[in-house]
């Protein structure tokens, strides 16, 4: 079996998921990371050997055969760019762009390479999602007809809160929907099998200004320093939407990362004409088919009772395998290319790059607008 050199771009928080989970599969070596900020302490850490702050360097320099970019959206372009032009596979932090002429670019040119390419929307490959998918296409629920669920958190309620996220420069347009919104439509859609093909959208930011830190602040991180600078903010903090599907279900969301005590919530619910199907974060390893004639089936992860997905299940039944595990799952693909790919790929990353500007749209206009693919 082959081993892949891989270098990771952008040390954050996700950057060192992407680290731990490549480390899991055995047949990846990390060989250098990348980074702005006390890149020399992260590496030592970390047990890496090759450190860079230019990304270019590290990839005429070092024989790499795949780059992680987790860095801040507004770079995802050039970075991702430079090393498709250098024959080099490219897996993403979504969004994958901060526009969609950007990401149409940088699908055609990983098209054009035949270079591998993934968007990492890891939430597909949870087991019981990847059988969720399974189960709609086998008709256990019937005809799909409404979709309805939830993506919220809580960790920008505070004013005092602060991410490079909330800057439209680097985050692009949207922001809870580009940051959390695109991770439940891509797997809505992906679940489904349906695409949505119109939205009515509603934004609402709580905060217009908040206290960015003078210090560096991490994702996730609580800035409680009386040492800031006041910031106005242009993206929002909440959106609800309304869909329409491309087989006549309607569906509607809502994000949110101003939800107090709620630290990561993701639920989706399938009504069909035969069962619902519901799945939730909170509840990661079970499919729950609810009937209204007879009791719910609840089917937690197990190899037995999830053949068709048995492939993303490494440990037994009622052994969590959480987080950390999806991302190992999605590498895994990614690395080792099965028959069966599940995990998204640029084509993808672009899809979410028209919804987001499209709900930009509606929520700018207050209309319902139309999802035009991109020729």
């Amino acid at each position: 079996m082959k081993k892949f050199k891989t270098a990771v771009i952008g040390t954050g928080f996700i950057g060192v998921v992407h680290i731990e989970a490549l480390r899991r599969l055995g047949n990846v070596e990390v060989v250098a990371i990348c980074d702005t900020f006390n890149v020399e302490e992260k590496a030592k850490q970390l047990y890496i050997d090759n450190t860079f702050t230019d990304y270019k360097k590290m990839i005429d320099q070092l024989d790499l055969d795949f780059v992680h970019v987790c860095t801040p959206n507004n770079t995802h372009y050039p970075i991702a760019k430079y090393a498709l032009e250098n024959n080099i596979n490219v897996v993403l932090e979504k969004p994958l762009t901060l526009n969609i002429k950007e990401a149409k670019e940088l699908a055609e040119l990983a098209e054009s390479k035949n270079l591998i390419n993934a968007v990492n929307y890891h939430n597909r490959l949870y087991p019981a999602c990847a059988y969720a998918k399974t189960l709609v296409e086998q008709g256990k629920i019937g005809n799909v007809f409404s979709v309805n669920g939830t993506y919220i958190q809580d960790w920008l309620l505070y004013d005092t809160d602060y991410s490079w996220r909330l800057n439209s420069n680097e985050s692009g347009l949207t922001r809870a929907v580009a940051d959390i919104g695109s991770h439940w439509m891509d797997l809505v859609e992906y679940i489904t099998g349906n695409k949505i093909t119109e939205v009515f959208a509603e934004f609402k930011t709580v905060h217009p200004r908040r206290k960015k830190s003078l210090g560096e602040t991490k994702t996730f991180s609580t800035n409680k320093s009386d040492n800031y600078e006041l910031i106005d903010i242009d993206t929002e903090d909440m959106a609800m939407i309304m869909y329409r599907f491309d087989n006549g279900a309607i569906g509607n969301a809502t994000f949110s990362q101003m939800s107090a005590g709620i630290k990561n919530r993701i639920e989706m619910l399938l009504s069909g004409d035969k069962a619902s199907l519901e799945w939730n974060l909170a509840n990661l390893t079970d499919v729950q088919i609810r009937y209204r004639d007879k009791p719910t089936e609840i089917i937690s992860k197990d190899t037995i009772l999830m053949p068709e997905v048995k492939d993303l299940i490494d440990y037994p039944s009622e052994h969590m395998e959480g987080f950390p595990d999806a991302f190992k799952q999605v590498f895994k693909q990614v690395y080792n290319q099965p028959k069966r790919k599940l995990y998204a790929n640029f084509k993808d990353g672009l899809r979410q790059m028209i919804l987001n500007e499209k709900i930009y749209e509606s929520a700018r206009t207050s209309t319902w607008v139309k999802i035009d693919e991109v020729k």
